[in-house]
């Protein structure tokens, strides 16, 4: 990993550029999960994933993976841009751009409200040419002039106006990021927040309780054009990406085309592939979901363990179809508008390994172990970080350690 910061041009323009920062395995993990839980975002043709977000749709399990992340991210600023220990984390999210987006000049700091931001780090998670078109990074003055995004690779720069910059519109595919915005502003640190909500919405859950997915309100998965929530126009994101991987879904409860759209995402959902449906209930759709794109995810390390696994599968009666069609008609609504939104690149792999209803099942049992892991390790991490106000990495010796001293303590 070789750093680029064109120290020629430092003080007018500081920026960092780092090759591979984050390695291809940290990207995929982060592109699951932001694949299995994004809302809409804030512009139009982008999608998010915010810490808060996760928290709120009891997938908070998933801020484990990005602690190190911003750990190493934060460290690694800070030593560049010379303020040690000055730092707070403004904002973690994942964003990514998909067909028709785009930004003009501006700097991270253009609005009143985001003066707090003093620097910024965006940590490409896939790659132009193979997973996107369009989407290039340009800064306006200095070095570099052009980013062409590869999954890895790291730009950070101060948020103010001498770091201008803009994205070209995406033309294929769907661009993501890890983008972290960094203040000096003690006030702005993310971290209070979040922990904040963590102990609320953990309080009385116990492991079992908290890594099973629960969507948020349905306007926060409706997509369209214009931003608008109205259901006869746009899609739900969820069902959308399920879609392009080849899924429907089937919803056995009473439901039909004129049920609430909000009612319709907490409901039980079974996973449908061409004419076969699989014989196993997933909570809600967010469950069904981050289930199959674990199975992207981790699908070809699977494989040994399918030959001992019995799907049931059981070919589709008219009355199912029937119905499967009466939710896509308000769910997708405009199919050939769903795959111009979500498709990949059209002469690529799509990312997920070849389809097989084994490894379906078999992603189903090891996406909830890895969720339990997760879910473990924050119950055991949180006391720490409201003891020490700051979500970081805990080591395990280190947290019974201090728990067994502050028991020694309390016997006195």
């Amino acid at each position: 990993m070789s750093e680029v910061d064109f120290d020629f041009d430092h003080q007018r323009h500081p920026r960092l550029f780092i090759p591979n920062f984050l390695s291809l395995q940290e990207c995929k993990e982060l592109e699951f999960i932001h694949k299995s839980c994004s809302s809409v975002g804030y512009r139009p043709n982008v999608f998010s994933t915010t810490l808060s977000h996760l928290i709120a749709t009891n997938s908070s399990h998933f801020i484990i993976p990005f602690i190190l992340i911003r750990e190493r991210l934060k460290d690694k600023l800070e030593e560049f841009f010379k303020c040690e220990y000055e730092l707070f984390i403004e904002f973690t999210g994942l964003i990514s751009w998909s067909k028709g987006a785009s930004i003009g000049w501006h700097s991270d700091d253009n609005r009143p409200y985001l003066k707090q931001r003093h620097f910024s780090a965006v940590c490409y998670l896939n790659t132009y040419g193979k997973d996107f078109s369009g989407g290039l990074f340009h800064f306006q003055d200095g070095e570099p002039t052009l980013i062409m995004p590869k999954a890895g690779d790291v730009v950070m720069y101060t948020a103010d106006e001498r770091n201008i910059h803009s994205v070209d519109e995406i033309t294929e595919g769907e661009r993501l990021t890890l983008a972290l915005w960094f203040s000096r502003n003690g006030s702005h640190d993310e971290d209070t927040q979040l922990i904040s909500l963590l102990s609320q919405h953990l309080l009385h859950k116990s492991v079992a309780d908290s890594y099973l997915p629960l969507p948020a309100s349905s306007n926060m998965y409706w997509f369209s054009q214009d931003q608008a929530s109205d259901y006869r126009f746009g899609f739900n994101i969820c069902w959308a990406r399920l879609h392009v991987l080849g899924y429907d879904t089937y919803i056995s409860q009473d439901s039909s085309c004129k049920s609430d759209v909000s009612e319709l995402l907490v409901k039980p959902v079974r996973l449908v592939r061409g004419n076969e449906l699989l014989d196993q209930e997933f909570v809600n759709i967010l469950h069904a979901l981050q289930v199959v794109h674990f199975y992207c995810w981790e699908g070809s390390a699977l494989q040994t363990k399918v030959s001992n696994i019995d799907s049931k599968v059981v070919k589709l009666t008219d009355v199912q179809r029937e119905k499967i069609s009466g939710l896509n008609s308000v769910l997708l609504n405009d199919v050939a508008f769903v795959s111009r939104v979500f498709h990949g690149m059209p002469s690529k792999e799509k990312g997920c390994i070849c389809f097989d209803w084994t490894g379906i099942v078999a992603a189903a049992a090891a996406w909830e172990d890895y969720a339990v892991k997760l879910s473990k390790q924050i119950h055991l991490q949180l006391p720490y970080w409201k003891m020490h106000e700051s979500i970081y990495n805990v080591q395990l010796g280190e947290y019974v350690s201090h728990n067994r001293q502050f028991q020694e303590k309390s016997d006195f």
